[in-house]
Order: structure tokens, then C-alpha cells, then sequence
């Protein structure tokens, strides 16, 4: 099976990040590091490759006296991890999945608002090592490296302890959207669906017209009709134009489904 094959392969190659990386790091940043350990639930057996996870390629250009490499290839590796490790969950959680459909939940499951989101959620950003101008600009915040470095981070688990730790951790931090995910159809696009089907059985495309606005500026709800020609066939209300859009494409997309066009 190629998990086990690779780690054996792996084990014996061993990915070189010099343990001395380690060393350097000063004491509270090593009990940071064991606290950041704790909170993903795996302790590297190499330090270094936890290190350069974290090591944002700001800090690198400016240290590089301290930081040896930075986290782009570990990222790159980790992308790929990740989308392993949540296919493969799918493939087994439902054999009633079709390949569309796993398609449509894997690229929920591994954008990158969402690794943002989790990230923050474990506050990944209070161990990255930035660059001062990286720092100063929100550095710790900013989604793009949020998302970059916990896909550096599953790339490190993988090179330390294997693809089956590196899995482990990436759905225990996925746990508590999975299960939402599947239920809610957030990973239904909807509005591609109902496109498609209304082009192949009326030969035209959906509209959607804003029916109502209400509340203040910072919490409106918006009510949206789609029709199909000049027939409404779902309504949406949501907290946003996509949202309400989103919902009445569903109602539609069912009531075609049922036999109601």
C-alpha cells in the first residue's frame, strides 16, 4: 500500500534538516514549540522540520545566519499530504460517494480560508518566525501564510513520523467540519449544478433577482428568487448575495430533481 511503502522508504532515506536547528532555538521558543506539539497531539522526533515549517521565507531572507531554509517546499509537500489524507477518509467514509461529489468536498476541505480558519484556531501565527516587515504589515494574521504554514506543517509530520500521523493530525483538526460539511452541502456548488441542468433541459441559464434587503449595514439579510425563464423555481435567504443565491439554487436544483419543471 503506498503510505507504508513510502515511510519505509522515508525511514531509510531520512529527510536532512540538521537537528542543530534545534539547538539554536532559544529556551522559550523551544517551550513554545512543545506547547504548539501538544496542541497538534505529535511530537517530532526532529525539531528542525517543525522549525522550518514555521520559518516564513521573510525570516530566512533576513536571518539566514538563524534559519537555514524556509517553508515553501514543506508547503508544497504538505498540500499534497493533505489532499491524500482527505480523499482517502472520504473513499472510506461512504462508498455512495461519487467521484464528483468527493471531488466537490475535497476542495472545500482543503481551501485555503479554511486551513486559515483552523490555523487561527490553534493560533498557529504566535510561532511563526516572520521577517520584521512581515511582522509589523500583520504578518501573524494574514490568511495566505496562516494557510501556507499548516500545510508546511502536515508536510513536516509526513517527513517525521509518516503519512498515518500525518493523517491523524490533519482530521483531528478537520473533525469538526467534516461532519458539517457533508450535512449541510457547503460542498454542493449549487449554482454550477443548477447552470448545467437548466441549460440541458430548457436550453437557457437561471437568473437571480435581489427580492428584499433588511437590517443595518453590517447585518443585512438578503432574499434572492432564481428563475428559470420568467418561472421562479427557489427562493434563498442568506447573510450575503452568494449565500441567498446558494440556498435558492438548492430549493431549484431539488425541485428539478423531483420532477417539478
Amino acid at each position: 500500500m503506498f503510505p507504508g511503502r513510502q515511510d519505509r522508504e522515508l525511514s531509510s532515506i531520512r529527510y536532512r534538516i540538521p537537528l542543530a536547528l534545534a539547538g539554536r532555538m532559544h529556551a522559550s521558543y523551544s517551550k513554545n514549540i512543545e506547547k504548539l506539539e501538544r496542541t497538534l497531539g505529535y511530537c517530532f522526533k526532529n525539531k528542525g522540520l517543525l522549525l522550518n515549517a514555521l520559518t516564513h521565507k521573510s525570516f530566512q531572507h533576513e536571518n539566514p545566519h538563524k534559519a537555514l531554509a524556509y517553508n515553501e517546499r514543506l508547503e508544497f509537500l504538505g498540500d499534497s499530504v493533505l489532499a491524500l489524507a482527505v480523499v482517502e477518509y472520504l473513499f472510506r467514509y461512504d462508498e455512495g460517494f461519487s467521484e464528483s461529489l468527493m471531488a466537490k468536498m475535497k476542495s472545500y476541505l482543503v481551501k485555503g480560508s479554511l486551513l486559515a480558519e483552523i490555523a487561527a484556531e490553534i493560533s498557529l501565527g504566535e510561532y511563526l518566525r516572520l521577517g520584521k516587515g512581515e511582522e509589523e504589515t500583520g504578518g501573524r494574521r494574514r490568511k495566505s501564510i496562516l494557510a501556507d504554514a499548516l500545510e508546511a506543517v502536515f508536510g513536516a509530520i509526513y517527513l517525521d513520523g509518516g503519512f498515518e500521523h500525518a493523517q491523524h493530525v490533519i482530521l483531528q483538526l478537520l473533525q469538526d467540519k467534516i461532519p458539517s460539511v457533508i450535512s449541510s452541502g457547503q460542498c454542493h456548488d449549487y449554482k454550477t449544478d443548477l447552470q448545467e441542468k437548466s441549460q440541458t433541459l430548457f436550453g437557457v441559464l437561471p437568473e437571480y433577482r435581489l427580492i428584499s434587503q433588511e437590517g443595518d449595514e453590517h447585518r443585512k439579510i438578503f432574499t434572492v428568487n432564481v428563475l428559470i425563464g420568467d418561472r421562479p423555481f427557489g427562493r434563498g435567504t442568506g447573510k450575503s448575495k452568494k449565500e441567498a443565491q446558494t440556498i435558492a439554487a438548492k430549493e431549484a436544483m431539488e425541485r428539478l430533481n423531483e420532477g417539478h419543471g
